[in-house]
């Protein structure tokens, strides 16, 4: 008797969705695992840097006319024991990383304090100046390239073309200078420095963030200018591409309104390169925050860094690093993911 099969069913196909999923679970746990590793190399850096500099502290304990100056060679001795100083560089390194893992910041050689309430003084001013000028610089850049690129060739593309060629020329001192003039000096609009009101009393919560918030105008204008450009021509060169496309002679031929075709259709191209430079702009713009807190004496890390390094407080100044290491590569590290949501193409299976 012969035995007749019939014909093999087909394996299940798994769905895209699923796939999809998975692959992008896969690619996130990749790139989790490779900002680890740019972590640790980070931290290293971070270590050896400021010891690569002329001077230490030790020299500023034994220096009459520096503020760290202790008279007592033997209490010299003891604080140069207690903070391992006299050791190797390797087991400094070894003991360094050890305190990291167990949260230990270190205690600031000049502040007498523990570094980690430095920091916690000083961090949420910093963050508070970079998530407004990012949010400031995302919206007018975003806005301004698909306007451009809307009016390519017209008197309004030119215009937004030299106005953001010409705040990328300015250096982000000499802007944040010349607001300080313009607008605190020669039309005293807003404050000359600081975050808050010297000694103010305020008598609602709704007082003291008007407050901060006249105090924030001109720095964060100032870093805004230093970070909108790059945002701003990637847009407009981005739609000025996708404006010929076919899909938008189809669009237009329905008779979609404008800001359908510009925000909804064209736009759309344009939103993910923008969300991965926007990740890259806040690295770039720590670097002109530091520079724009110390023009406008703003209480953030930048005042922080300077103070640290004149001082050379070594604890102090690796903190404030890995801290501003930790705050890119956590941007970064979002963007990616949140790039690799908006558009599955980007993940690898």
């Amino acid at each position: 008797m012969v035995r007749e099969d019939g014909p093999e069913s087909p394996a299940p196909h798994r769905d895209p969705r699923l796939r999809r999923r998975s692959a992008w679970r896969r690619s996130a746990l990749r790139l989790v695992a490779l900002y680890a590793l740019t972590l640790l190399m980070v931290t290293t850096i971070v270590f050896f840097l400021p010891r690569a500099m002329p001077g230490d502290p030790i020299a500023a304990l034994q220096d009459p006319n520096s503020s760290l100056f202790v008279t007592d060679p033997d209490a010299r001795q003891r604080l140069v024991a207690g903070y391992g100083l006299d050791r190797p560089l390797w087991d400094q390194y070894v003991s360094y990383l050890r305190r990291l893992t167990q949260g230990d910041l270190g205690f600031s050689l000049e502040r007498k304090a523990p570094v980690s309430s430095v920091i916690a003084a000083h961090l949420p001013w910093t963050m508070l100046l970079l998530g407004a000028s990012l949010a400031m610089a995302s919206a007018i850049s975003f806005a301004g390239g698909v306007t451009a690129a809307w009016n390519r060739g017209r008197l309004r593309d030119r215009g937004l073309l030299v106005a953001a060629t010409g705040a990328r020329a300015l250096p982000p001192y000499a802007s944040a200078a010349l607001l300080l003039l313009g607008l605190a000096v020669l039309v005293p609009v807003f404050p000359l420095s600081g975050a808050t009101t010297a000694f103010a009393d305020y008598s609602s919560p709704f007082e003291r963030v008007a407050d901060v918030a006249h105090h924030l105008v001109l720095p964060a204008t100032a870093l805004t200018l230093a970070m909108l450009t790059a945002m701003f021509l990637l847009v407009r060169n981005t739609m000025v591409s996708a404006l010929g496309q076919d899909y938008m002679v189809l669009a237009r031929a329905k008779g979609l309104p404008d800001r359908l075709l510009k925000y909804r259709h064209a736009g759309r191209n344009a939103l993910l390169p923008f969300v991965a430079l926007v990740g890259v702009e806040v690295g770039f713009a720590v670097g002109p925050a530091i520079f724009v807190e110390a023009v406008f004496a703003y209480p953030g890390m930048g005042s922080l860094i300077l103070r640290a390094v004149a001082a050379r407080d070594y604890p102090v100044l690796e903190a404030v690093f890995l801290v501003l290491a930790v705050m890119v590569l956590t941007a970064n590290l979002a963007v990616d993911l949140f790039s690799a949501r908006l558009d599955p193409r980007t993940v690898t299976a």
